[in-house]
């Protein structure tokens, strides 16, 4: 699954902040902008796979599941 988000991208001395306002709490750094991107993208990915998990965990077992794509 592909999907876009916005990376707001900070100076703090050396290092590189970056955030993602869709996804509270997704939070990356670097000593680069390229490092503090991927830092963030790996943030995205494991707070969206919790979030996930913890919303699956309350749903019936003779409930019916299936996968939605979007585009």
């Amino acid at each position: 699954m592909a999907n876009e988000f916005t990376a707001v991208f900070e100076r703090d001395g050396e290092w590189y902040i970056a955030y993602c306002p869709e996804i509270p709490g997704a939070n990356g750094q670097g000593k680069t902008k390229d490092e503090a991107r991927a830092s963030l993208a790996e943030a995205i990915a494991l707070v969206l796979e919790d979030r996930r998990q913890d919303a699956l965990r309350g749903i019936p077992p003779e409930a019916e599941l299936e996968t939605v794509t979007v585009k």
